[in-house]
């Protein structure tokens, strides 16, 4: 039996920056991970994560990222660590049914989301664009950019690691390899068994993505749903000129998740340019996930999404990755309490767009924790809004 004031379950994205921030205010923290985090089982690795500071998914989301963005600047200082690169982020539509007038256009949220904000930003015409990214120079007369410089990627295993490493330099204590079978709570705090011991402590913060519904019972089973994602690395073309100079991107070409696909600059000495879709139609479970990506879906993607659309890039993969995201019905995180365990607060359903926010994220849970209370409001994240719906 061991005794803590706070368990973390799942050292991912959430889970390592919870438990660095815990340990980091001297608070007794135990965390506990069933694999070696950094590690490629759940939705927290494929090298680079977009970050940016106008968030199209929501305006709830842009004062975590901003402040996100500080902590990793923070990290990298005590760390000596590269994990926040400033490639800039452009987001683009260059689609032939694009309206102008259309609300729910990403690239347009996001260029009303930095207006209203004051984020620093250009909007680029057709012709701006195909001048300064050559990549995107088959794009549609009428297309529309929007360029933010501030924002780029952020390094996924190396965050991680950085901050369980600091973690464990103030006092945390990690158990990985474990895995969690049953999780209880009384008056006095909560009881975590694994296969190999017991916890106890005064509160857990749990943050297990993909494995959040089959362990903390409903409505977590009924509101979270698990899909395979694919990531792919095309090789470059001789002279594509890309390696160093590219941004990162999100392209919409059409309408639905089948038409939107993102990309990071090519990294200098690999040959090759990181792009990836994401898919909300096929279920997964993560014990039961296929790891690996057939020729048939590389073949796929390079034809639906790759090829004229994005140029400097040939059609074979040198590299290719699976990963999973854990997703709510209207793809937004929720970060509650349980609504029937006690002193548990619920951070793992980040619907695949979470590790941008993770580092702010991790400070609000730590400050929970400590205080019941945090600094950023999330509040539009609580359980609540899904009362009374037919999910």
């Amino acid at each position: 039996m061991e005794h803590c004031e706070v368990v973390v379950i799942g050292l991912g994205a959430m889970g390592a920056a919870t438990t660095y921030q815990l340990a980091k205010a001297g608070v007794d923290v135990v965390g506990i991970d069933r694999f070696h985090p950094p590690h490629t089982f759940g939705s927290s690795h494929g090298d680079t994560r977009i970050t940016r500071l106008s968030v199209g998914e929501g305006a709830q989301y842009v004062p975590i990222v901003k402040r996100a963005q500080q902590i990793w600047r923070d990290l990298e200082a005590q760390s000596g660590e590269s994990l926040f690169e400033q490639s800039g982020l452009l987001a683009l539509t260059s689609s032939p049914d694009f309206d102008p007038e259309d609300k729910t256009d990403f690239t347009l949220r996001t260029i009303g989301l930095a207006k209203t904000y004051g984020i620093e930003h250009e909007v680029l015409d057709a012709e701006q664009i195909r001048q300064r990214f050559p990549q995107f120079a088959n794009v549609h007369d009428d297309a529309i950019g929007y360029f933010e410089p501030g924002g780029g990627f952020v390094r996924p295993e190396r965050c991680i690691e950085v901050q369980l490493r600091l973690a464990v330099q103030h006092g945390a204590t990690l158990h990985t390899g474990e895995t969690v079978t049953q999780i209880s709570s009384d008056e006095q705090g909560v009881t975590v068994t694994t296969d190999l011991r017991t916890v106890k402590a005064r509160k857990l913060v749990f943050s297990a993505g993909n494995w959040a519904g089959g362990l903390l019972g409903e409505p977590f089973g009924r509101l979270l749903s698990v899909y395979r994602q694919r990531l792919f690395w095309f090789e470059l073309e001789d002279g594509s000129g890309l390696e160093g100079a590219s941004p990162t991107f999100i392209l919409t070409h059409g309408r639905g998740d089948d038409k939107i696909n993102y990309g990071f600059p090519a990294q200098p000495g690999e040959g090759s340019l990181k792009i990836a879709t994401a898919q909300y139609h096929t279920l997964s479970q993560p014990d039961l996930l296929d790891r690996t990506v057939s020729a048939v879906e590389e073949l796929e993607m390079y034809q639906q999404q790759v090829q004229g659309r994005i140029a400097g890039v040939t059609n074979k993969v040198l590299k290719s990755a699976v990963c999973a995201y854990t997703v709510t019905p209207d793809r937004h995180f929720i970060i509650d309490q349980h609504p029937t365990l006690k002193h548990i607060l619920v951070v793992s359903a980040c619907s695949g767009h979470g590790f941008k926010h993770s580092a702010a994220l991790g400070e609000a849970f730590a400050q929970w924790c400590t205080r019941g209370i945090s600094d950023l409001d999330l509040s539009s994240f609580t359980l609540e809004r899904f009362e009374g719906k037919n999910l």
